[in-house]
């Protein structure tokens, strides 16, 4: 069998002679013999665009550099005035000026005339009673507009508005109850009385109360921070035990007595 050309040599596995041969009594129109016949072009197609994308991937940063030369460069101009910021705006000549402002009220005066010496007989007369609705002394007579508002001199009454300090919840000295804290526990647990409904239904639970303890080591402002859940009986309870405390003894801050607002839980258990 004679080799026509290179790609035609018996040793080359895709040459037509020896597919031809081979796949004499085969199926020739898929699998191998196919793929065998046209190896040659896809190699020479592989290899064109293999070196197509080579060049023009090595020739890319030139075609960028004269792309930019081309283009128009666009300048934009930048304003360096300076603007004060402070400055009134420009007057506008067009606009008419603002009307003057109307003139303050002018009230109404009469000028003091002072005493002349004279040889005649001075009747002693009262002077004319100074109000409101007659003019005021000055130094010159002045007809008044009517609009003026004469405010009358206030004089003081002495009295001196009382003013609440507001309760303290942390100072050197806290309040503390006749006896301390043991007999403060022992005063509730002797006082607090289980309320009936509450005591039916199995309801238990800790009511925290707030108070002021004032001072001279009163109580007051009593209220419920949290009351027991379904239990309003135990929180009214926990109030009137609270109220009914004696005198603490005050708090202290510099030396000196002060309110001092005081938060307390009263634990509802039953045994």
């Amino acid at each position: 069998m004679a080799e026509s050309s290179i790609f035609n040599n018996w040793n080359s596995v895709v040459a037509p002679v020896r597919n031809d041969l081979v796949f004499e009594d085969r199926h020739k129109s898929y699998g191998a013999y196919d793929l065998r016949r046209n190896h040659n072009r896809s190699v020479a197609f592989a290899v064109l665009i293999t070196g197509a994308t080579f060049i023009l991937a090595v020739s890319m940063p030139a075609i960028i550099d004269w792309i930019n030369n081309k283009m128009e460069e666009v300048e934009v101009p930048i304003d360096n005035t300076i603007v004060d910021l402070t400055a009134p705006p420009p007057i506008d000549e067009s606009e008419p000026p603002p009307p003057p402002p109307p003139p303050p009220p002018v009230m109404e005066t009469v000028k003091f005339t002072p005493p002349v010496v004279t040889d005649d007989e001075v009747i002693d007369e009262p002077p004319p009673l100074q109000t409101e609705e007659t003019p005021q002394i000055s130094t010159e007579t002045v007809e008044g507009t009517g609009d003026e508002i004469i405010i009358p001199e206030e004089k003081g009454t002495g009295v001196v508005e009382a003013v609440i300090e507001t309760p303290l919840t942390i100072v050197e000295q806290m309040p503390a109850f006749p006896g301390g804290e043991a007999a403060m526990m022992k005063y509730i647990q002797k006082n607090v009385s289980y309320p009936q409904m509450e005591k039916e239904g199995q309801i238990q639970g800790t009511c925290y109360v707030t108070f002021v303890v004032e001072k001279d080591g009163s109580i007051t402002d009593v209220k419920v921070l949290r009351g027991v859940s379904g239990g309003p009986g135990c929180d009214k309870e926990a109030m009137r035990v609270v109220k009914s405390m004696p005198n603490w003894k005050p708090g202290k801050q510099n030396g000196r007595e002060v309110r001092v607002q005081f938060n307390l839980p009263i634990k509802f258990i039953l045994r």
